[in-house]
């Protein structure tokens, strides 16, 4: 049985391509997500007047990675105290965001934020909301990094062996 989760962690570029490094991670597609508009194209994201998200559908399979250890992954990877910025990119399409489809996942997600939240001292300004959309980018955003291995990323590469090394963990019953 699979299970999803959507991750809005800044460009999803780099993203993507953190989360596909995780074993137990099924399948990635990035996308927009949380706005206003419909089928919105990456050159309407681009101008942050559509309300979304540039936002990574994360699927996978929870008997080998679980929620909490794939979301404490996320935090890794992001700055959870700066607000619609992430590295160099700024506007509010790279708002760091936890959209989830299975109200059941909601414990475990505020249990890992609430956990990060007490190891600082800054508020934590990423969004949890149920999903409302989620819109496909374009082909060739998909995959990028793995068709542009060159290619713009706010992610240092460590982080990506990082996800590769790592050991996922199974949400316990």
């Amino acid at each position: 049985m699979e299970k999803e989760i959507y991750l809005a962690g800044g460009c999803f570029w780099g993203a993507e391509h953190f989360f596909k490094q995780i074993s137990g991670v099924v399948s990635t597609e990035v996308g927009f997500a949380n706005g206003h508009t419909v089928n919105p194209t990456y050159k309407e994201v681009y101008t942050d007047s559509t309300g979304h998200a540039e936002t990574v559908h994360v699927r996978y399979d929870p008997s080998r990675v679980g929620l909490r250890f794939l979301l404490r992954m996320f935090f890794k990877a992001i700055d959870p105290t700066s607000l619609n910025r992430q590295g160099e990119d700024e506007g509010t399409r790279y708002r760091t965001g936890i959209y989830y489809t299975d109200p059941a996942d909601l414990p475990a997600i505020r249990a890992v934020f609430d956990d990060v939240q007490r190891r600082i001292s800054a508020p934590v300004v990423v969004e949890v909301a149920p999903l409302q959309n989620f819109y496909p980018a374009e082909e060739y955003h998909q995959d990028y990094l793995d068709k542009n291995p060159e290619g713009y990323c706010h992610l240092p590469l460590e982080l990506f062996q990082f996800a590769r090394d790592v050991q996922p963990e199974p949400d316990k019953q």
